[in-house]
């Protein structure tokens, strides 16, 4: 098999682990399911980019906006403040002139990490069977922490 469910299940588990017990807006009478509550936190159009960015570092919007060229102003603002009504994310707004505002992962964000790795990994393995070169910005090297 191209890729290991072992892994993968690891990764899930001690990150649903460390997310236990947090009310989350996704939350619903009619969504138990913890895979479908992921899904609703994570499955927006450019949720896991902005969040594999913010993985690396504290971004600003324009910075976040360069990095991912596709995603127009309005729907970036709309997932981010999605991200954030989720407690994935935490806005700093900074008093001065011009405005500056700063993204970052809060704790339950980073705590999605080996999820989008799991990912990252997964979708490598499927495209290299179907013959497919993986071209994108979510190198393994990338995904290393910064050096303090």
């Amino acid at each position: 098999m191209w890729y290991s469910t072992q892994k993968v299940s690891a990764a899930l588990a001690d990150s649903i682990l460390e997310i236990k017990g947090c009310k989350m807006s996704v939350l619903s009478d009619k969504a138990n399911c913890p895979v479908e509550t992921t899904l609703g936190m994570i499955g927006g159009k450019y949720k896991a980019i902005i969040l594999w960015h913010l993985t690396l570092q504290t971004r600003r919007f324009g910075e976040l906006q360069r990095l991912i060229p596709q995603a127009t102003q309005k729907m970036l603002t709309q997932q981010l403040r999605e991200l954030e009504r989720d407690d994935l994310v935490i806005r700093t707004v900074y008093p001065v002139v011009p405005p500056k505002v700063e993204y970052a992962l809060s704790d339950l964000g980073r705590s999605i990490k080996p999820i989008l790795e799991a990912m990252r990994e997964w979708g490598t393995g499927y495209m290299e069977h179907r013959g497919i070169s993986a071209n994108c910005f979510m190198a393994a090297e990338d995904a290393q922490e910064p050096e303090q």
